[in-house]
């Protein structure tokens, strides 16, 4: 008999019929002897909806009455399946962040979970109760309701499966599993039986959007084993955990990418100590996130040109910040290009083998694909592209590397 954290996404509770058929799944588990906490976000569309209704009173809605709106979402999903669950003679009982007491931080609309008092939760769960648990929301030691940001219920989750000292946490979501890639640009990408929380951190960063990183970087610190699975078919999904030495590792579990990204290179920069700062600073003031740089000091040794990658969204704001700092620094030009894409292998396997990063390059030339940016850590490597080449270059990558075969 286990104690397995369930959550359901906003797809898998997305109707009534739906809602039922989660309460369906969980009366399963429940008879196979498990003990259950099941953390629900709200019906799909229904945070949008919540949005839209704020903006139509404020276009700045004030971030404290915002997160008060918000929770409401995942209020009607909890009382909702709760019902289903006692129709079908399960006893369950329905929590909001605020009743479990998830103590978070006072960030609103960002918070991050600070605590949880899972007595409450605990005391239902010994008279044989399913937790119903709100995702997304908890409270601030004012009192106040707080929410997690996107994708917040998986951390959520997580969260409260640490707290219980759970011995899974389940993901259900609208896939069945981490792929090796999107199969919706390579239909020959497989589902893995388990990959790394490093692997995995590093693939949610870099695009796959199956799991946040918050809820991955809180399963990875408590050591807490986290499954992604699908709410629509059966099936084992992906096991995410720390690395098995007994386990032959592959050299590649995953090939990630992300759309959004552009590119920015200011030439002609003073080469002088504490430029960088200077250069991208503002930047960074701004509140936009820089992701890949490369500098390269001219021959002269006078000067130096950078060049980074910042997300497709802020590149109007960063290159006009950019052009402002150049001309005050004395760069001589500031050019950019947003129609550029992030290409990145990921693997444990790196870490043993050498080679990766020649085959990758090699298979890229093969398909008349320039690299523009290079960018490595200990179990990544990542690529800039020019965007048209975005599906080619993975497809070409997923076959170099044999990912469509399991590991052996």
């Amino acid at each position: 008999m286990a104690l397995i954290v369930q959550k359901y996404g906003g797809t898998s509770v997305g109707s009534i019929e739906r809602i039922e058929a989660v309460a369906e799944k969980v009366k399963r588990y429940r008879e196979q002897g498990h003990r259950l906490v099941v953390v629900v976000s709200a019906m799909s569309g229904e945070t949008d909806r919540l949005l839209g209704l704020a903006r139509q009173i404020s276009e700045r809605p004030v971030p404290r009455e915002l997160d008060v709106l918000l929770s409401t979402g995942e209020q009607v999903t909890i009382a909702l399946l709760s019902m289903a669950l006692e129709k079908r003679g399960v006893p369950a009982r329905s929590y909001t962040g605020h009743q479990v007491h998830i103590l978070t931080d006072n960030a609103h609309n960002k918070a991050r979970i600070q605590e949880i008092d899972a007595r409450k939760v605990r005391e239902d769960l010994d008279a044989g109760r399913v937790v119903v648990v709100a995702g997304f929301q908890g409270v601030d030691e004012a009192g106040n309701i707080t929410t997690l940001g996107r994708g917040g219920s998986d951390t959520t989750a997580v969260a409260l499966a640490a707290a219980l000292g759970a011995d899974e946490c389940q993901i259900f979501t609208d896939v069945d599993g981490v792929y090796t890639t999107d199969p919706r640009v390579v239909p020959e990408a497989r589902r893995l039986d388990r990959i790394t929380f490093e692997e995995m951190l590093e693939m949610a960063s870099l695009g796959s959007k199956v799991l946040q990183i918050r809820a991955v970087e809180f399963a990875g610190k408590y050591n807490v084993p986290l499954r992604v699975l699908s709410s629509f078919e059966e099936g084992e999904g992906t096991l995410i955990t720390y690395e098995d030495e007994d386990m032959e590792n592959p050299l590649i579990s995953g090939i990630a990418f992300n759309r959004d990204e552009a590119q920015i290179t200011v030439l002609g920069v003073p080469d002088q100590p504490g430029i960088a700062a200077k250069l991208l600073g503002p930047v960074a003031d701004a509140n936009i996130e820089i992701d890949m740089i490369v500098q390269n000091v001219a021959p002269d040794g006078r000067t130096t040109d950078f060049t980074f990658t910042v997300n497709r969204g802020d590149y109007d704001k960063a290159l006009e910040i950019l052009k402002n700092v150049a001309r005050e620094l004395g760069a001589v030009e500031v050019s950019g290009d947003n129609r550029i894409v992030k290409i990145s292998l990921v693997g444990v396997g790196m870490r043993s083998h050498a080679g990766i990063a020649a085959t990758m390059f090699r298979a890229l030339a093969e398909e008349g694909i320039n690299i523009r940016m290079i960018s490595t850590s200990e179990i990544k490597i990542s690529v800039v592209v020019d965007e048209k080449y975005l599906e080619l270059g993975v497809r070409a990558l997923h076959e170099a590397f044999h990912l469509d075969q399991p590991a052996g």
